[in-house]
């Protein structure tokens, strides 16, 4: 049997929290990850975090010609050619590891599975000029396009990541949406958003003047989760929907308005919105098909001590980070979508019925380059 060829790869993702660039170097067939190698995050610049946050808000009505779109497309392939070339160069000096592929992930602005929409930003074609390498790039319109979710993706990457690991085991991701992979004993998956989490937070913090988010949990900590917003939320029909499910970043703004998130205290709000992320969380649990030994918590979130105390207040389980398992939860998602695009080259699927709702496990990407 011949030998499957480890491509040596560096994953990019511009996740729903908008912070910048993950860029993390794997060596990996797809299946099995071979080594870890140097990660990054670069973050953006201000005027182009505010221009990313504001196209969440235009996309819905906007020109995919809009010149204001192509300018912020370059600017944010440029930033993700820099945190690649950054990786390589570190692979190369740590390693003696050169790069053969970039998984370009790029930015959702809108996510609409149920209309038939997702649609991620970046210019595939200027970051394979910019770094010389081939891109894998599009991981989520096949599957959209044939019924599913296109969300999430991660889930059969955490299965490679997580090959030696005691299960069942949950992966909570929270970043701007969450999201939950359950892995069984015997390799089953099940994934989805599991609600809000870092999103609705950032965006609350930056209402007080010199914040960009909740630093540590500072302003929640601070405050009290108002139990009659608290339990409005809670009610939401999202919750109780069985998966497979996907959230766009700004799907629940209506809803904590009417729940009247707005009218509390900077630190009222936000301690009620980490305890929501939290109950999120909890009750993702009723739709796996056993309790998970544990929970590793990946995303921006686990840095924050007020979600992590709210987390184990719900979970009857162990609730960590990451890091105890060895892994890095801040280049997690770049390494996820480093063996995603490896998973491209060799037309292996990307999503499943019970990670996406797709009727069969589904291929997608594109790549361009000399791998394609």
């Amino acid at each position: 049997m011949l030998a499957i060829h480890m491509l040596k790869t560096i994953g990019l993702m511009s996740g729903t929290s908008l912070d910048g660039v993950d860029a993390a170097w794997v060596e990996t067939d797809g299946e099995t990850v071979c080594r870890l190698g140097p990660a990054m995050t670069l973050p953006y610049a201000p005027d182009l975090w505010r221009d990313l946050r504001a196209l969440l808000d235009a996309a819905p009505g906007l020109d995919a010609d809009d010149p204001w779109l192509a300018d912020v497309v370059r600017r944010l392939t440029e930033r993700h050619a820099e945190a690649a070339q950054q990786v390589r160069a570190e692979a190369l000096k740590t390693l003696g590891e050169d790069t053969e592929l970039l998984g370009f992930h790029g930015q959702t602005i809108l996510h609409r599975p149920a209309e038939g929409l997702t649609w991620q930003v970046g210019d595939a074609a200027l970051l394979a000029r910019m770094t010389g390498l081939s891109v894998a790039f599009d991981f989520r319109s096949a599957d959209v396009a044939a019924g599913g979710q296109g969300a999430p993706l991660v889930p059969i990457a955490h299965a490679a990541l997580a090959a030696r690991l005691p299960k069942p085991l949950a992966v909570p991701n929270l970043g701007g949406v969450g999201n939950v992979t359950w892995i069984g004993a015997d390799g089953a998956l099940v994934a989805f958003d599991t609600g809000p989490a870092n999103g609705p937070l950032d965006d609350w913090a930056r209402k007080s003047p010199g914040r960009g988010y909740d630093k540590d949990g500072h302003l929640a900590r601070a405050g009290q989760a108002d139990g009659e917003v608290l339990g409005r939320l809670m009610t939401h029909p999202y919750l109780a929907a069985p998966p497979p499910k996907s959230l766009d970043r700004l799907d629940f703004d209506r809803a904590l308005k009417e729940a009247g998130a707005d009218r509390l205290s900077p630190q009222d709000g936000a301690a009620t919105l980490v305890a929501f992320a939290a109950v999120c969380v909890a009750a993702a649990a009723r739709h796996f098909p056993e309790p998970p030994l544990q929970w590793l918590v990946t995303g921006g979130g686990r840095r924050n001590p007020a979600i992590m105390k709210a987390l184990s207040a719900v979970l009857s389980e162990p609730v960590r980070g990451v890091e105890v398992a060895g892994w890095n939860g801040d280049a997690l998602e770049a390494q996820c979508f480093a063996v995603l695009a490896a998973r491209v080259t060799r037309g292996l699927p990307l999503s499943y019925p019970s990670t996406t709702g797709v009727a069969t496990p589904m291929r997608g990407g594109q790549v361009l380059g000399a791998l394609l």
